[in-house]
């Protein structure tokens, strides 16, 4: 029995160092969520403002923000990049926003969005899989969903990642 307490630290320590190795390996991004609706059709939703209806038949980017989030002003000025000089169809979705304070932050920041649902109590949100504001979902002309980025969106993913798959999707 005692021997079995001595291994117990030295096994603890090994499992330990084996999972920081994986989760630490170069070609491993942290910050990349895994979703289960890759590939498959985005959430039928209907939310004032906007519906998944008017999202298909073309190739988007589905905003997920809030005014109340510190992160989403940061990325705003790319949005509004995104939107006027590279022609991105951009939607937003409101989440568990006010409809007043959604309103100040676009009249503040500008309006990227070709249209924005109010998803005032964070049901569509839970059907996309959000697990926090922003995050933005690369759609389809058949509504389904490509690619997802998880947090504000930085210049360096949109050349990298972003306009890449966008530009693909496009010229099918």
């Amino acid at each position: 029995m005692r021997r079995a307490l001595a291994v117990l630290p030295v096994a603890a320590f090994i499992l330990l160092a084996g999972y920081f190795g994986y989760a630490l390996r170069p070609d491993h991004d942290p910050n990349e969520l895994p979703s289960a609706l890759i590939d498959r059709e985005m959430p039928a939703f209907a939310l004032p403002g906007l519906t998944a209806d008017a999202v298909k038949g073309q190739v988007a980017l589905v905003n997920i923000f809030a005014s109340w989030c510190a992160p989403c002003r940061v990325e705003h000025p790319l949005l509004m990049r995104l939107a006027k000089d590279e022609k991105v169809t951009l939607y937003g979705i409101a989440y568990k926003d006010k409809d007043a304070d959604n309103a100040r932050f676009l009249a503040e920041l500008g309006n990227p969005f070709t249209a924005i649902g109010l998803d005032r109590d964070g049901r569509t949100g839970i059907d996309f899989g959000v697990y926090g504001v922003p995050e933005t979902y690369l759609i389809d002309r058949a509504g389904h969903i490509r690619q997802r980025w998880v947090g504000p969106l930085s210049p360096g993913r949109v050349t990298r990642e972003l306009l890449p798959a966008l530009r693909k999707l496009q010229a099918q």
